[in-house]
């Protein structure tokens, strides 16, 4: 209603004259209320058909923004395509809730789990691109269309990056009857007993698989990888020793590392981490290209009005970087981030290289081919 206003008086100052049969024209088209009450208009006669249109054009225009509804007008669909309780259920629940407080309609939580996180994935690819669906996604989201021959879903076609909401780096852990105190004392003492070893990683694809890999085309190691179904049980079995050496996303082995039941040895982050600060990164010991981490992102249906992604990313930036969201995650070690969207479609493009190379390189025969 203001732009209306704002549009009538600028006509009015306008310096050619009049609306006549404009004035008739978006009287016709516009609600009353609009047009009689709010419009104030000149009494010139038309100069000109052009002028006619451009000015019913902008007062139609102002019209259906001012009768648009705001966004949100009913409940929100989030898609966590991974079971209740992980780190990325966990992170959409505590967004989630945020949202649903600050915009008075309920953001809920949709957990669609199968396939490494494919089944929700491709779910929301094919949603409508209305703002009414959104999709928390972690790192399988640029591995998972290298590691299957047939992801349901293309990461530059189906999906608007929102923003990235946290990130955990992963890091190399040890079960404490290993020698080894540094990052390179266990690559020499690898190198030295070929095939003795066994690396723990929590399933086929994760990012600490995947690094485990990047880990050990660097150095040309030889070592056996045992896949588990999960974090839990992959540390599990490093605490017993049965696997002694792992490298694992940071929240699951935080509070081992503090009870002295594991043995943190590097951070594959470029800065330590505020979970585990003492432990040095393995860019700090000389040993580069090694960054790799779980994050947690947000999406949105491609098509997706871009004031909707817009107004997303920047409170989902907010939400992150308040107080209490903010210590809530880093007390189970996820870092928040806040990304901007550009930031974010940036680190995906780069994401999806970059482990596409080490499925190359390690040649990791795909899923389903």
């Amino acid at each position: 209603m203001t732009l209306i206003n704002a549009i009538s008086r600028a006509l009015a100052r306008a310096d050619e004259p009049g609306l006549g049969e404009c004035q008739q024209r978006v009287h016709a088209r516009l609600p009353t209320r609009y047009a009689r009450a709010h419009i104030k208009w000149p009494r010139w006669p038309l100069a000109s058909l052009a002028s006619a249109a451009s000015c019913a054009a902008l007062l139609l225009a102002a019209a259906a923004q001012a009768q648009s509804p705001a966004y949100p007008d009913h409940p929100v669909k989030i898609i966590v395509p991974f079971p209740a309780a992980g780190p990325t259920d966990v992170v959409a629940r505590l967004i989630a809730q945020k949202l649903s407080d600050k915009w008075g309609h309920q953001f809920y939580i949709e957990n669609m789990s199968g396939a490494g996180g494919n089944l929700g994935m491709g779910a929301a690819a094919r949603a409508p691109a209305d703002g009414y669906t959104i999709l928390f996604v972690s790192s399988s989201y640029t591995v998972n269309p290298s590691l299957y021959a047939k992801a349901p879903y293309d990461p530059d076609r189906d999906f608007a990056p929102v923003t990235k909401a946290a990130g955990s780096p992963n890091g190399l852990f040890v079960h404490p009857s290993i020698p080894a105190k540094s990052v390179m004392e266990l690559v020499e003492l690898l190198r030295a007993n070929p095939g003795k070893y066994t690396f723990a990683s929590p399933g086929i694809g994760t990012t600490p698989h995947l690094s485990s890999e990047l880990f050990k085309l660097t150095f040309k190691l030889d070592f056996a990888l045992a896949p588990f179904p999960g974090g839990a049980p992959s540390i599990q079995s490093v605490v017993a020793g049965h696997t002694p050496i792992c490298i694992q996303a940071i929240p699951p082995a935080t509070p081992l590392v503090k009870d002295g039941k594991l043995r943190a040895l590097g951070i594959t982050a470029k800065a330590r981490s505020p979970a585990l600060p003492d432990v040095p990164t393995f860019d700090e010991v000389g040993i580069k290209d090694q960054e790799a981490e779980t994050m947690q992102g947000v999406l949105v249906p491609a098509g997706t009005p871009k004031p909707i992604v817009d107004l997303l990313q920047a409170e989902i930036a907010r939400i992150v970087s308040s107080p209490d969201v903010k210590e809530k995650m880093l007390a189970i070690g996820l870092e928040p981030s806040g990304m901007s969207s550009a930031e974010f479609a940036a680190y995906i493009k780069d994401d999806l290289a970059k482990w596409k190379k080490v499925i190359i390189d390690a040649k990791i025969p795909q899923i389903g081919g």
